[in-house]
């Protein structure tokens, strides 16, 4: 096999890697992304936790029932704890979030470079074997020519003996 052959050869295989680490990087990202959102949700839900909890104290003061405005502020208080574990969570799985990107971004600068260098060497190979096409073209032109430059010369000589016998 030509060397060009094993180039792209080699090429094709560094860039099927490429891709599946391009692949398990995006796929690490969404998933990163995805606890990311699910995290932020939580803290949506907690807010809304404390909401509610702050209703119900509202409601236990209207109704003067003492049990509903207790189970408001533990409720507040628990939705309160809450909101706080899970902000401490949003930040580095954010940060998480961000080193992934940035790994799968450069994991796609990389196949995309290997795929120009695989273009670049498959065009490269393509006009070698159009110049070489051309070249056998060219020989066999020349070839042609010059048997028949040389008939040509025989034919004349020839003729030259036959006149000189005559």
């Amino acid at each position: 096999m030509s060397e060009s052959g094993g180039v792209s050869r080699g090429l094709r295989r560094l860039l099927q890697l490429r891709l599946l680490e391009e692949d398990q990087s995006r796929l690490a990202l969404e998933s990163a992304v995805a606890e990311l959102h699910r995290l932020e949700r939580a803290v949506e839900a907690a807010a809304e936790r404390g909401r509610h909890s702050r209703e119900l104290v509202r409601i236990g003061i209207r109704s003067n029932e003492l049990p509903d405005r207790i189970a408001g502020l533990e409720e507040g208080h628990l939705a309160v704890r809450q909101g706080l574990l899970l902000e401490a969570a949003v930040g580095p799985s954010r940060q998480e979030a961000g080193i992934l990107r940035e790994k799968y971004l450069s994991a796609r600068v990389e196949r995309l470079q290997v795929e120009t260098l695989l273009q670049e060497a498959e065009a490269a190979a393509a006009l070698d074997a159009g110049r070489r096409t051309q070249q056998a073209v060219d020989d066999w032109h020349g070839s042609r020519r010059q048997s028949a430059g040389s008939a040509e010369v025989r034919a004349r000589k020839k003729l030259e003996g036959k006149l000189r016998d005559s």
